[in-house]
């Protein structure tokens, strides 16, 4: 795997985050394992401007989220967050919360690359909002979820209830948000929390599999597709349907490859391709 950052193409180099690039992923490695990953301001300001210089980097096709050693991370690091602002002004505290926010869900929902959580261990409160966020995850069987908010007096804030209800059914995110009670992937791909659940010496493989496919179709559509379906789920059918052919009209101007055409000709003229068994030739 090729580690190196050309100069003329710099990416952050973090204290907390590590960023590895390997044939069109870039995969980011939440690097704090001393502390389970738990994010801290200096994480929120890393990711941040590494969100922002791999949006416009050439060799990154899609992102890949992941921690370093056991967990994925066990989310907020409560002492740097609660403790180390004590007594600061409001203002000062709301600053702490906001770069968290900026990274975790306002950047990464509509982040113009597709994007995929890696669950590789230990994945706790906080960490349910970038694990949202993502458009694809995938965790291991052995993975450990948990909303323990509730075990130690404060409820699931910062925007994590919010992220728990956008996937999971109203009866499972009540029983975990309640309970505090732990779950596996297995359980977090049964209620939709994930996409799929695997054994946790498959999960790389597994992941970069899914990756290499999303690689091979139009990076332009693709980009859209993802869009319009964020942007549909709370529009009424009729504003959904025009805002739907604005999105295929942008796609199809925007597109450099034009993919539309290829596609089409490739199915009625050549009868080269058949679209539901995947992807046009994208090399003509």
């Amino acid at each position: 795997m090729s580690t190196s950052v050309p100069s003329d193409k710099p990416v952050p180099v973090g204290k907390t985050v590590r960023v590895e690039f390997d044939n069109g992923i870039a995969w980011i490695t939440l690097n704090r394992p001393e502390k389970h990953n738990a994010v801290n301001p200096t994480m929120n300001d890393e990711m941040l401007q590494i969100l922002d210089a791999l949006e416009l980097d050439d060799r990154c096709g899609i992102l890949v989220l992941t921690g370093a050693g056991e967990s994925f991370s066990a989310g907020m690091d409560l002492k740097e967050y609660f403790r180390e602002v004590q007594g600061e002004s409001a203002l000062r505290q709301a600053q702490v919360r906001r770069a968290a926010y900026a990274w975790m869900w306002r950047r990464l929902m509509n982040y113009p690359k597709p994007t995929i959580a890696m669950v590789n261990g230990w994945c706790f409160g906080g960490a349910f909002t970038p694990l949202v966020a993502y458009d694809l995850a995938i965790a291991a069987d052995e993975a450990q979820f948990g909303l323990s908010e509730i075990n130690w007096g404060i409820i699931p804030a910062g925007n994590v209830t919010r992220a728990v209800a956008q996937v999971m059914n109203h009866r499972d995110s009540l029983y975990y948000i309640m309970t505090g009670d732990t779950f596996d992937g297995k359980k977090a791909a049964e209620m939709g929390l994930v996409n799929q659940s695997v054994p946790l010496a498959q999960l790389r493989a597994h992941t970069e599999a899914l990756a290499r496919k999303l690689l091979k179709k139009n990076p332009t559509v693709l980009r859209h597709a993802k869009t319009a379906f964020k942007f549909v789920r709370d529009l009424d059918w009729d504003t959904s349907e025009a805002f739907l052919t604005a999105m295929a009209i942008s796609s199809g101007a925007s597109d450099p490859e034009r993919g539309r055409e290829k596609g089409m000709s490739q199915f009625l003229d050549e009868k080269s391709y058949r679209p539901g068994l995947g992807p046009y030739r994208r090399d003509d």
